[in-house]
């Protein structure tokens, strides 16, 4: 009895971590795929391994296609040296005569013991008439097959050199085509995946946007009643006004986050005035130590515009300018009007751009700042060239003088 429950408790031992192995391969194998970055390299290296199985499997065919070629070769050799020693006896060589002349897919080139090519088969009949192409033909056999020796009954030799068929020479290349098509493959599949996850993130950086606006709309509602009751209540009205224009700010900045992902609507607008008040709003809240200059040449420029957007892209660039400055320094806003529409520039004399970087600022992300997310001018650009089709550049700037942007946007 004691054994049998010996026996029957190691049993159930065994059975049960068996049991708990399984279940632990299987949990870590369901693990694994779960995890992206396993995945990710794991199809890499599921790919490389079958790249290599088909380019090395390609290479060994070919490799066994040469020796077969050569084996060819021989036989046409020895036959050639049958041929030639048994028509001179007038002996029945019409085997060896199908077998010499047979021969249409491997160009060869027979010379004597003096190197003197006394025939040739399968070259470009046309071109055959110049010895010079046929001794570039022999040279290049020479560097790519060793020759056959024919023997004959008289003790002369004749020496038969061979290049690879065409046939051969284009599987060649196959595996190059073979890598360049799955090179294009990937590259369409990577860039497939990064327009899916840029799509997905404009529409998260969206969605977010939207209810940005949405949750600052309570705030903003309960302010203005505030502000009513401040002015009820005969609270100092420049100090309301103030909390006021504040209050409108913030509504500016929410309009401006539930436009985000949606068309814009432009309106026809007097660009030099929806300019100066963005510029002025910044002015007032700036440090004295920065110097403000503003100068159009004309009083009305019209254009086609989205003030609340348009006035996003004006303040960035000169916050940008501020912090370039270190917030000491000097700001110039220059408009003009263009055969098609207005040009604004805006300068600063702070650190500057490198030159090789003049684009990248513009990249999502980008940024010199130790805090920041590099969203201002990817997104002034977004607002310049998407939504109003002008255009934004860096028009030049120069280490440690200053930077100057300009911005061209149509009248229509």
């Amino acid at each position: 009895m004691k054994t049998y429950s010996y026996f029957h408790l190691k049993s159930n031992i065994i059975e049960n971590f068996k049991l708990y192995e399984e279940k632990f391969l299987y949990s870590l194998f369901m693990s694994l795929l779960k995890n992206t970055s396993f995945r990710k390299w794991g199809i890499i290296a599921v790919s490389f391994i079958i790249v290599s199985a088909i380019l090395w499997n390609t290479y060994d065919f070919i490799q066994k296609f040469k020796i077969e070629e050569r084996r060819k070769m021989e036989i046409i050799a020895g036959a050639y040296g049958r041929f030639n020693d048994n028509s001179n006896l007038n002996a029945d060589v019409t085997l060896e005569s199908e077998i010499v002349y047979g021969n249409h897919n491997i160009p060869m080139i027979v010379t004597d013991e003096q190197n003197n090519i006394t025939q040739h088969h399968f070259l470009d009949a046309k071109k055959t008439n110049d010895s010079n192409y046929v001794f570039k033909q022999l040279a290049l056999m020479k560097k790519e097959n060793q020759p056959l020796i024919v023997g004959y009954r008289n003790n002369s030799k004749q020496y038969i050199y061979y290049r690879d068929s065409d046939l051969l020479n284009k599987l060649k290349y196959y595996p190059l085509a073979l890598i360049f098509i799955l090179f294009l493959f990937a590259s369409v599949i990577f860039l497939f995946f990064k327009s899916n996850k840029s799509a997905e993130q404009n529409k998260l950086w969206t969605g977010m946007a939207k209810e940005t606006a949405h949750q600052i709309g309570t705030p903003l509602s309960s302010l203005l009643g505030w502000v009513e009751i401040l002015r009820l209540e005969k609270t100092d009205k420049t100090l309301v006004d103030e909390i006021e224009k504040d209050i409108h700010r913030l509504n500016t900045i929410a309009e401006r986050f539930s436009k985000i992902g949606s068309i814009p609507t432009l309106t026809k607008q007097n660009i030099v005035s929806s300019t100066e008040k963005a510029y002025n709003y910044l002015k007032s809240r700036s440090s004295k130590q920065v110097a403000f200059s503003f100068k159009s040449s004309n009083e009305t420029i019209h254009t086609a515009l989205n003030i609340q957007l348009y006035s996003w892209v004006i303040e960035n660039l000169i916050k940008n300018a501020i912090d370039a400055m270190g917030g000491k320094g000097k700001i110039a806003v220059e408009i003009s009007k263009t055969s098609q529409g207005a040009k604004i520039i805006i300068s600063d004399n702070g650190k500057g751009i490198p030159k090789n970087l003049h684009h990248t600022i513009f990249t999502p992300g980008f940024t010199t700042k130790k805090r920041g997310w590099g969203l201002g001018l990817s997104l002034a650009k977004r607002i310049v060239e998407d939504y109003h089709k002008g255009r934004i550049f860096v028009l030049k700037s120069d280490p440690n003088k200053g930077t100057t942007f300009c911005i061209l946007l149509k009248e229509n």
